[in-house]
Parts: structure tokens; sequence; C-alpha cells
């Protein structure tokens, strides 16, 4: 298949051949990832991802770390930004100039999952550094001169990082790399077992570092909580605290977010979570009480002056408006002891106003300088008047400052002890500044590409894998990549019924016994299964007065009785093109006349059902083929699908199972049912180890069951009792004689459904 002839659109022959490649496995998916590309990626990150892509692809390490770099990348530039891949594409770059090329697929790998877990480009240079750090200490040499062995624990990292972010802060990640460079850094196998999380210290350290409430994990709370609560909502980017040593960032928002660390360990009574409420609540009152003030002459002093009175002027709103804010905030605020500073040889400026700060909040705060409480007292009076504003707490802040200035303020010596608030934002956006070069900063957002230059596709779903020696989950191991099914001939179904004829008969009998008999008439319908007499008469008289007649002449009936959901999914590897044993068709066409009959015999029942079939080449591109919808009627559309059914490739059976229970678990229904109709035993080329797909499917049945979706596997190989009952537990039935399967599939769903 030539370039030419496998893409009409022009732009996708342009970006096929900016890619210059050969390899096969990307051709065949290289229409949907860009798909996926097209939708997230400005015009420079477009061009800019393609050209990556093609420098990954001549690394000459194969075709794996071009097809994860193609997969991955648009997800990661669309949580942490395109800004990202020049470092990306210089850490490839450092492991293909060193020993360590092999490392380079599970970095790319892993790339999109880890993004997810740090959120940010500055994150993501971090989690770079520790990753070079670890390459540049544990890569071995000869007498110290020229690198020659690869690092033993760097490919193991990469493939644990997403595991290991999603319980450590970068800071956790910092000492547990660091752990494992300093004890096994010359010992080869075990930095391996220490790198694979195989190890018994391994895992210990991983404990250790464990602390705290990440906001990875809190993220989807606090978003519900800005919403419901403030009716605010921004996105939330994480920062670390580690790696910044001089000093330790606070949080703050600007236009492209609201910035918070990205771990909160518990404080005293207070948790981690109540900490991030804590701190969005006082952002958010700063973006709906604050209004920003020149500041360009204004000392320093002043300018934190009036950021403490603010901040208080901020908290006191927010408690009036939910009073339990008051015992986290003072749960939070220093309580500074009010000799604790010695005004002679220190500067107590940030002692004095962290103190006011406590006074303003706290009625009770027990401190006695006159000064203090003579605008405490000023500061209530200005609130008991209703919100006030900035500009009236700037001119009360300002006011303190000219009364309580001291010559000691100026001295290098200052007091920090007690003064930190560290709930409250760093208040930048207070600030305007009439100065050039001050302004805020503008965040333009690049051109996307237009409207009309995309080229129409469904962008892959990437899935996670089970790997069942590590007992961990492979992210966005598989990517699935869905298509509505070709059409056919729709009367060879109708054919195919009629060819049984006597079996229908047998079956309609058994169906008219289940069908429930509380249904329930909805009148007033355009188009129904009955005439509504009444309605209809009505409308005649009305039509012959010369009056305008309702059309809603029709009435239909809804089941109120029977409530159930089916998934059909049919395998479509290679082997349904063998012929069966006992009969001169196809399993292909065997399975073609058994799924015919029971769509029939469910669109008999009137229940929910959905039919779809899958088939793949490597976990880079499995195929996920819709043959019905559930808003689909059983007509010649389904019909003609269904009659063009083909098999081809292998059977990646967990990945389609995770993706067909998207859809059926978004059904309303009291029974989910999802049926696996195949031939064989979970497969695929890239997978030599024959148990991995099978546990992984297994693991995909523990899934769907523990989200409420039944899972029955109906099987057609005669040696499944081998591996079967190892996925399905009891499960499954065995079909030994396939030309027997027209009959015996209805039958099995009928019986699963009473």
């Amino acid at each position: 298949m030539t370039t030419e002839t496998a893409y009409q659109h022009p732009l996708m022959r342009a970006y096929w051949a900016r890619l210059d490649t050969r390899f096969p496995q990307v051709e065949a998916v290289f229409e949907d990832v860009m798909a996926e590309a097209l939708a997230v990626l400005t015009r420079d990150g477009l061009d800019a991802y393609l050209d990556a892509a093609r420098v990954v692809g001549k690394l000459g390490r194969g075709v794996e770390p071009m097809l994860a770099f193609l997969e991955e990348w648009p997800s990661v530039a669309q949580t942490v930004g395109e800004a990202a891949l020049p470092a990306t594409l210089a850490l490839v770059q450092r492991m293909q100039k060193s020993p360590n090329g092999r490392a380079i697929t599970p970095f790319l790998q892993t790339l999109a999952p880890v993004a997810r877990r740090l959120h940010a480009a500055g994150q993501m240079q971090y989690y770079f550094d520790i990753a070079l750090d670890l390459m540049a200490r544990t890569t071995g040499s000869i007498h110290g001169h020229h690198t020659t062995f690869p690092s033993p624990g760097l490919p193991d990292f990469f493939a644990q990082a997403p595991a290991l972010l999603g319980q450590l802060t970068l800071a956790g990640l910092k000492n547990w790399v660091e752990y494992g460079i300093r004890n096994h850094g010359r010992h080869p196998e075990r930095q391996k077992d220490y790198f694979d999380l195989h190890s018994a210290d391994s895992r210990a350290v991983l404990q250790r570092e464990r602390h705290g409430t990440l906001l990875a994990d809190v993220e989807r709370k606090l978003d519900l909580y800005l919403r419901g609560l403030w009716q605010d909502h921004d996105h939330l980017v994480p920062y670390s605290t580690a790696f910044d040593e001089l000093r330790k960032p606070v949080p703050y928002y600007d236009t492209l977010g609201i910035r918070l660390p990205d771990v909160y360990d518990d404080a005293g009574e207070v948790s981690g979570l109540d900490r991030y409420r804590a701190a969005l609540a006082h952002i958010v009152g700063h973006r709906r009480w604050s209004e920003a003030q020149v500041a360009d002459n204004w000392s320093p002093f002043q300018r934190l002056a009036v950021e403490f009175f603010e901040d208080c002027r901020v908290d006191t709103l927010l408690i009036r408006e939910y009073p339990g804010l008051r015992r986290i905030f003072l749960a939070l605020h220093p309580k500074p002891d009010e000799s604790a500073c010695d005004a002679e040889t220190t500067s107590c400026l940030r002692h004095r106003m962290a103190m006011l700060s406590r006074a303003l909040l706290d009625p009770d705060h027990g401190y006695a300088d006159a000064d203090l409480l003579d605008y405490a007292a000023r500061f209530h009076a200005e609130m008991a008047e209703g919100e006030s504003s900035t500009k009236a707490i700037a001119a009360l802040a300002l006011a303190y400052v000219a009364k309580t200035r001291r010559q000691s303020d100026q001295l290098a010596r200052i007091h920090f002890a007690d003064t930190v608030v560290d709930y409250r934002d760093d208040n930048r956006q207070l600030w305007k500044f009439i100065e050039s070069g001050d302004e805020e900063e503008a965040f333009d957002e690049k051109r996307r590409i237009e409207q009309g230059e995309a080229i129409h596709g469904l962008p892959p779903r990437h899935y996670p894998e089970w790997d069942y020696d590590s007992q961990t989950y492979r992210p966005d191991w598989v990517s699935v990549y869905e298509a509505l099914h070709a059409g056919g001939d729709a009367a060879e179904i109708d054919r195919l019924l009629a060819k049984h004829g006597a079996l229908a008969k047998r079956l309609k009998k058994m169906l008219d016994l289940l069908k429930p008999q509380d249904k329930v008439r909805i009148r007033y319908q355009e188009e129904g299964s009955e005439l509504d007499l009444d309605v209809a008469l009505r409308s005649l008289i009305d039509f012959r007065s010369g009056a305008t007649p309702d059309p809603r002449i029709n009435l239909r009936h809804r089941t109120d009785g029977r409530d159930i959901a089916v998934m059909l999914l049919l395998d479509l590897s290679e082997s349904l093109n063998d012929t069966a044993a006992g009969s001169d068709q196809t399993i292909l066409e065997l399975s073609r006349e058994a799924v015919s009959l029971l769509a029939w015999s469910v669109e008999q029942l009137g229940d929910a059902f959905a039919i779809a079939g899958f088939r793949s080449n490597t976990r880079h591109d499995v195929r996920y083929l819709h043959i019905k919808g559930y808003g689909e009627r059983w007509n010649d559309d389904v019909k003609a699908r269904l009659a063009a059914m083909e098999a081809g490739w292998s059977t990646r059976m967990g990945a389609a199972m995770r993706h067909a229970a998207h859809y059926l678990s978004a059904r309303r229904a009291d029974k989910k049912l999802m049926l696996v109709l195949t031939d064989g035993r979970p497969s695929d080329v890239d997978a030599p180890d024959e148990r991995l797909l099978i546990e992984d499917a297994r693991q995909a049945v523990k899934e769907l069951d523990r989200d409420g979706i039944f899972t029955y596997c109906i099987s057609l190989d005669p040696k499944a009792d081998d591996y079967v009952a190892d996925v399905f537990g009891r499960q499954y039935a065995v079909v030994d004689h396939v030309a027997r399967l027209p009959e015996r599939l209805p039958q099995l769903f009928i019986a699963l459904t009473k």
C-alpha cells in the first residue's frame, strides 16, 4: 500500500511524508493517532510532534519507541503543555548517546500516565532531572573514563514511575531513588530488584517516604468543592516544594490555573484535604473581593502590610459565608509569642504583622500591644459596615505602617519564627505596575488547526494492562481504535433467519414466556407500535371541522418488569476463518448465523443490547468495531454490518472487554450482561508469554464484576477447559459442536436472563 493510495486527504499525505518512516505498524495506525494530535495540538505543536516522531523513529531502536511516542505525546501535551517536548526529546537523545538506549521505550511508554500525575511542565522537568541523575550515577564505565555498561535499574525505574508517583511526591521519589543509588549503585542485580520494587528495602523505603495527602488523589474532590461551595472553577496545577532550596513556593493563581503544593501533610487536627480546602477558599476570596492596586510608589513594608490586612479582610468575609472555616483558619494560623522578638537586635516587622493578623481573626488573641488593639478595633469597625474594599483596607494598612514604623525594621536580621500563614497565596494578584516591563504577563493561546483542516477520525483510547509477574498495571499500555463496521448485504441476514425458521418458532415460544406482562402504555406519540383510537378519532373530528388535528395519534409500550442491558462482544480473530469440525461452514459463518438469531431474540424481548467485534495486531493496534449500538433498532443497517463481518489478526481480549465496559457501564439498567463469544485463548503476536493476556483478561473480568457487570464467555474452542475457567471462573460455556452454535447461543442467553 503506497502513501498515495493510502491517504486521500492532501494534509494526511503531507504529514505522512514528513514523518518519513517505512514501519508498516506505524502506517496501520497513523491516521488514527493523527486524529488525536489534530484535536489537541497547535499548528507549531503538530510540526514539532511530527519532527520529534521522525527523530525517534530513526534511533535504530525498532518500531516500539516511535509507536509509543506517537500514541502518548498528544495526551502529554494536553496535560503539561507542548513546551515540554524539547526536554523530553533531549532526555531521549541523552539516553541514545549513552549505553542506556533500551530505556527509551519504557520511558516513552509511561510518559502520559506520569504527566497526568504531575500536571505541569515544571514538575515534569524535576522528574527528568531525577531520571538523569539516576542514569549518570549508575551507568558503568571502564577505568572511570568511558561509559560502557548501561544503568541496570533505569528501565525498571521508568516502568514503575506511574505507580511510584501514585504514592509519592517528587520529593519522596527523589529520596527513594537516592537510597537505591547509594546502597545498590555497585550491585547490578540488587539495583534492578530495587528499582523494580521486588526487594524488601525498596518497598520499605517506599512506605517510609509515603506521607500526606497528594493533590492528584483529591483533585476531583477539590474541583467539586470549588464548584459546589464557591461557584468557581479553575485548573489545579501542582508544584513541588522539594526542589527550591532558596525560597519555598507558596500557593498562587494566574491565567493558567491555581497552583497548589503537590502534597499537604496533616497539621495537628487539620487534615491535608482541609488544608487544600482552606488554601482554595482563600484564593477564591481574593478572586471575588480583591482589586489590584498600583504599587509603584509603595515601599516593601507598605506592600507587606496591605497584603496582611487584605488577607484578613478576605478571611473575615469567607468566615461570614461559612463560619466553620474559622476553626480551620485559626488552626493553621500561627500565634506568635508577643515577647519572642528582640526589637533591639532584630527586625520585628514580620513578627508584628503576624500578631496583628492573628488578632484580626481571633477574638481571644490575648495580645496587649496598644497599637495592635487600636488597629484591630478600626479593622472590625470597617468590616462591620459591609464588605469594605481593597482600597479602604489599604488605607488602613498604610496608616498602621506610619504609626508603628521603627528604626530596627531596617536591620538585616529578621525574625521569621511563627510568621508564615501557609494557606494564604503570595498575593501577586494584588498588584499592578505602571513601569514598563512590570505588567502582568499575557498568555495568548496559539491558533489551533482551523475547522476544515482537521482530518476526521476517532482518537485512540488508552487502557492499562495487567502484568501478572509484577502484580501491577502497565498504564496506558494498549491503544484501542474504534470505528463503525463496514456494511454489506442486509438481505443475507434475512436469508439466514429464514434458514433457521423452525428454530426461530421454538425460540418464539420460549421468548413469549419471558416477555414481561407489566407493560405501560405511552400515549400521544407521533410514531409508535399501535394506533391510539381515542386520539385518532378526536384528530379526525378536528380535521373535518377545519381545526388543526393533533398528529400524535399513536401509542407505544414501555416494559417496566425487565431491565437488562446486554453487550455482545465478538472475537473476530483470524482463527474464525477455519472450517468448523463436522461442518462445511467456517466458524465465522456459523457465528454470524448465531449472532443474527440472538439479535432477533433480544429484539423480541425488548432488551437494550449492543454488538461489537474486536481484533488486535500488537498492543498498539486493537480494533473495536461497532456493529449495533444501544440506540439502534435491529434494522437493515445493523444487518448489513453483521453480513460484512470479517476475521483477522489476534485476540487481545482484556482491552476489548474494558472498552466494551466503557459503553455498558453507562447504561441505566438493573442487570448488565456482557457476553463474550470467542474461539480461542487471549493472545497476540507481541505477547510470547501465553499466560500474560490470560491473566490480563482475568483481571478485566474482576474489574467488570466490581463495576456491576456480569461477564459470561461462550467458547467455541474444544480445548477451552484448560484456560477459560482461569479467566471467567464458572461463568462460561463451551460449545463443542460449533455447528449447533445458532441453536445454543440464543438458548444460553435466555437461560442467563430469566
